[in-house]
């Protein structure tokens, strides 16, 4: 999905200057900031003036910038503070909304909003603002680094995100100026990025003008045809809502509370996605309509909700208490379904009137409520969990490509709840797993979990969670994460740190191998070891750094263990050094490794002993699988680490002829640390019980098998099956298929080397 952080009205088109707006223009943005300012009235005088001055200066700075339908652009932005207004929002973000396009259409600098407006306008208008300055390697990069920009900026201060969701409602109310082109493009954004995030801060309002505005630009004949059909069935069942509504009236008068109901219509996109989910007909959907309870007090919502049940039957599984739980955007009521009259399903939900500000507004309630320092606490308690975890994934993600992926997997608004052994809640999204509950605990139990209970039963660490799962980690202290962890993983949290622990430790293997290559490579000029990082030593790295262009002496060794470099070649320029530092080279030395030297044929860097232990700098190739007793050759793929091929395999003597300098000579070692991976091929004559047999021979030859392959030829005389088995080495497989062989029905059994011709790993 593409990441488009481009505000809809940039470029805006610029007239040729001219010393003052025209008389329609000026009277036009006149009378934009009149209706902006009539809004104004839960500010102080002094918060007004400051409006003001920022309208003032905004109005100038976009002098003669005209909107795609020919306003003045100043209107824009106007619009922006309005929409703020409706959420109360204070001075400084109101000034931010006024000023939020200066910063990138109008050549305006940072230290002068700081000057004029202060810090806090100055720190949110920055936040808004796109690196369209900076270079990026590609489009869809500099989209997801203004994204990281925009979204950090909204953890330490949500007033950018509640301007920038304005400024988006506004262009989305105005997308009709837009070129026809690009309506699908900016429609499908919203959908993806802006109404998710407004979603997850609990503005539903807006959440549902998003949704609504870009499926009608997305899809305009549904939209229209939706339109139609549910303003037919309005009238059709206007009789049905007057009855029920009625007698929840009577119901609610006979009983003696306060209550205060209201209709509610379910919007035309969620209507739209829940037939296109579930595959019904407008017709199908029977929860379109429902109603709203606001009561006094807490206490008073289940008082109604027993009137309600006394009324009406209860669906059964159609209940839901998120007053007790609520949702993660802060969202609380109690939701329960009835059988209306004729049998129509009516959902109710019942709420205090604070409840429904929340609900409505989620995180600008705050402001709703007092109009006050955005910092406070207070304004960022309903999301805090998930601001936090922003700059959390940040800590942990580089890339901002990656950064995007792990936030937008936060944004799924369906969620589980489930429970630590010590009744603690947690909510996390929807397809969530032991994993996401481990990191959302604590990394290190997420780094050292092992196994999982769940309800008292031992589940795999992959089991998906439930509502009402008490769950609990066993961790060891000397576990790691497993890279097949990000296949099921759902939590943005969890990925990233994964992720991010994976990188940490191969880097650190890659360091550690290109060290050895590097110390090899400079034995050969006749150095024994490598010169220390300190003292005299510190010189002669400094130089190698600046000649390589390495920013430091890690950096240099994991470049030369992912095979970003030739250790060869580092280690020439590390010698030449060297001698010009004074150091003379070993002849002794020099003699031993040229005399040990491989022929022409063969590889020259020194040789890799291998014993099993190493990580994921050193790869065994998967083209040809090779195991102990096989001669080997080993390639410094360009960021790849050290692939290790078997000596007679096509792809690596393709490589050796095309890069003969990436190759190094390797050898196995005496003691080994494991069994490895060897493809068998086994032809059997089909019959009951086959796959059993040749499975119980390969267990009896105390071999693993780690993958099993079959051809779909059942009907067949005959078929071939393929193992995956780990073995000790050449001898251990020899004698797996002297087993394989003696077994009944079994009529052939080989190694599985690869083709001639075989192109790839």
């Amino acid at each position: 999905m593409s990441v488009d952080v481009a505000p809809l009205d940039a470029p805006p088109a610029v007239t040729p200057p001219a010393s003052a707006p025209s008389a329609a223009a000026a009277s036009a943005a006149a009378a934009s900031f009149a209706a902006l300012e009539a809004s104004l009235g839960y500010l102080t005088p002094s918060d007004i003036d400051q409006v003001r001055q920022a309208y003032r200066f905004a109005d100038q700075a976009h002098l003669g910038q005209l909107r795609k339908n020919g306003d003045p652009y100043i209107t824009h932005p106007i619009a922006v503070a309005q929409i703020c207004t409706q959420w109360r929002l204070d001075a400084q973000a109101l000034a931010a909304a006024l000023l939020h396009d200066v910063l990138e259409d109008c050549g305006v600098t940072k230290a002068e909003l700081t000057e004029r407006f202060g810090p806090a306008v100055a720190d949110l208008v920055d936040g808004l603002t796109k690196l369209d300055k900076l270079e990026f390697d590609s489009r869809e990069q500099g989209q997801a680094e203004s994204f990281r920009k925009m979204l950090l900026a909204m953890a330490r201060d949500v007033r950018v995100m509640l301007i920038k969701l304005a400024d988006r409602l506004h262009n989305m109310r105005t997308m009709a100026d837009m070129p026809r082109h690009k309506w699908a493009r900016i429609s499908r954004e919203t959908l993806d990025i802006y109404a998710p995030i407004a979603h997850r801060l609990g503005l539903n309002n807006l959440y549902r003008e998003l949704q609504d505005l870009a499926f009608r630009h997305l899809h305009p004949w549904r939209y229209q045809a939706l339109s139609k059909a549910l303003a037919r069935s309005r009238a059709r069942r206007k009789d049905l809502i007057a009855r029920v509504q009625g007698e929840v009236e009577a119901a609610f008068a006979h009983t003696g509370m306060d209550v205060r109901i209201a209709g509610r219509e379910k919007t035309l996109y969620s209507i739209y996605r829940k037939m296109d989910a579930k595959h019904l007909s407008f017709a199908q959907v029977t929860d379109i309509y429902g109603f709203r309870i606001i009561v006094p007090q807490v206490l008073d919502c289940y008082t109604a909700l027993g009137v309600l049940h006394q009324l009406y039957k209860p669906m059964p599984g159609k209940f839901r208490d998120y007053i007790a739980i609520p949702k993660v955007n802060g969202y609380q009521s109690l939701h329960t379904t009835l059988i209306g009259p004729f049998g129509t399903p009516i959902e109710f939900q019942l709420r205090t009137p604070s409840m429904d500000v929340v609900a409505e507004s989620g995180i600008a309630a705050h402001w709703l409520y007092k109009s006050g320092d955005a910092n406070d606490p207070a304004a960022q308690t309903l999301n805090a969990q998930w601001l936090q975890s922003l700059l959390d994934i940040q800590q942990e993600t580089k890339d901002s490509g990656e950064f995007w992926d792990h936030v937008r997997i936060d944004l799924f608004p369906d969620s589980v709840y489930v429970f630590t052994p010590k009744s603690k809640i947690l909510a996390l999204p929807r397809g969530a797993t032991a994993v996401d509950f481990a990191y959302a605990i604590h990394s290190d139990v997420g780094h050292r979990a092992i196994g999982a209970t769940i309800n008292g039963e031992q589940v795999p660490l992959r089991t998906e969670l439930r509502n009402g799962d008490v769950v609990e980690i066993t961790t060891s202290p000397h576990a790691h994460p497993n890279p097949a962890w990000l296949g099921f993983v759902r939590t943005g949290r969890a990925r990233s740190k994964i992720r991010h622990y994976l990188k940490t430790l191969a880097q650190e293997e890659a360091r550690a191998l290109g060290e050895r290559l590097l110390r090899q490579a400079l034995r050969a000029e006749g150095y024994a070891e490598l010169p220390p990082h300190e003292g005299d030593g510190q010189g002669v790295w400094d130089k190698l750094l600046r000649s390589t262009g390495a920013r430091s002496r890690d950096e240099l060794l994991i470049d030369i263990g992912q095979g970003r470099r030739i250790a060869g070649m580092v280690g020439k320029k590390l010698a030449a050094l060297l001698a010009e530092a004074g150091q003379r080279p070993d002849a002794l030395l020099i003699s031993q490794e040229r005399f040990g030297a491989p022929g022409d044929d063969q590889p020259s860097q020194g040789v890799v002993v291998l014993d099993g232990s190493e990580g994921g700098s050193i790869v065994y190739a998967s083209c040809c699988r090779p195991i102990p007793g096989d001669r080997i050759v080993g390639y410094l793929g360009k960021g790849e680490g050290l692939v290790v091929h078997t000596e007679e395999c096509p792809v690596g003597r393709r490589l050796l002829q095309r890069d003969r300098e990436r190759f190094l000579e390797v050898e196995w070692a005496e003691e080994l640390t494991r069994a490895f991976d060897a493809t068998v091929a086994v032809t059997v004559a089909n019959g009951k019980g086959v796959l059993a047999r040749v499975a119980a021979a390969i267990a009896a030859a105390e071999a693993d098998i780690t993958h099993i392959q079959m051809g779909d030829d059942g009907a067949q005389p005959t078929t071939e099956l393929r193992f995956t088995v780990a073995v000790r080495d050449r001898v251990h497989l020899a004698q797996v298929l002297r087993q394989l062989r003696r077994t009944p029905s079994v009529l052939r059994a080989q190694r599985v080397r690869p083709p001639r011709g075989h192109d790839g790993n």
